[in-house]
């Protein structure tokens, strides 16, 4: 049975049988694979904080050819949002162990199941890495929603109505029938993105995770923003995340 050995970001785990756990995980050079972490639910010592949402980590594994899961046996931390969320007050805290479980289940529903893909990776790594010392998790969170889309190719234009093809000037919409930002002068009833928003929009897409993290948005902004996005979000999985749902039982911008 070969044995690999990669970088990975934890995405979730749910139990296995009475002591194990499938871990399903993103690696950099194989894509995402589903594994049994043998007795990691009866003790914490081979995996602990390992198999927390978003961590980050050297994962060893065995894999079978033509079995659906593979043998995990360990993943070893450099980085997780258990560390980020230390020191902070619980309600922040809990804050950010919310939005790194959100990143991490958008990660598991956009990553296919043993596909490559380095740049959605890389994504998840550099904001997992960010979260430590962030300022606002709640910017970070809409650059990540941001070039999430993008990577995928489902971001529409904020510079063209995708409807008229004209600028969209100083706000738009969100329309869902023409999936994309409209101007003011296309009838729509999507949320509104002012022209405030359109311009962090064009700042998180020339700064990097960790710039995103520690600059400052206007907060009527990022609710625009949050609005819009999840509303690009559910117009292509179809369906509500679990986590979307407690981060807004935390107190987000909603």
């Amino acid at each position: 049975m070969p044995v690999y050995c990669a970088d990975a970001l934890v995405l979730r785990t749910f139990r296995y049988g009475e002591a194990d756990r499938i871990v399903v995980f993103l690696t950099a050079d194989r894509g995402k694979k589903r594994g049994v972490a043998k007795h990691a639910s009866r003790s914490r010592r081979r995996f602990g904080a390992a198999l927390e949402p978003l961590t980050r980590g050297r994962a060893t594994y065995m894999e079978r050819e033509g079995r659906e899961l593979v043998r995990l046996d360990r993943i070893e931390p450099v980085g997780t949002p258990l560390e980020a969320a230390a020191g902070r007050s619980p309600d922040d805290g809990a804050r950010l162990l919310g939005y790194a479980a959100y990143f991490a289940e958008l990660l598991d529903e956009w990553a296919p199941n043993d596909a490559p893909n380095e740049r959605l990776y890389r994504l998840g790594a550099a904001v997992g890495s960010a979260l430590d010392g962030a300022a606002g998790v709640e910017i970070l969170a809409r650059y990540f929603e941001l070039w999430l889309l993008r990577l995928e190719g489902v971001y529409p234009a904020i510079d063209r109505c995708a409807r008229c093809d004209g600028p969209l000037g100083g706000s738009a919409r969100l329309s869902r029938i023409d999936r994309g930002y409209v101007c003011r002068a296309c009838p729509s009833d999507g949320p509104v993105v002012s022209g405030a928003a359109l311009e962090l929009l064009r700042l998180l897409r020339r700064t990097t995770p960790r710039q995103a993290a520690g600059a400052g948005a206007p907060r009527e902004a990022l609710r625009e923003l949050e609005r819009a996005h999840h509303a690009l979000i559910g117009m292509h999985l179809e369906k509500p995340l679990r986590s979307m749902r407690v981060i807004k039982e935390l107190g987000s911008l909603s």
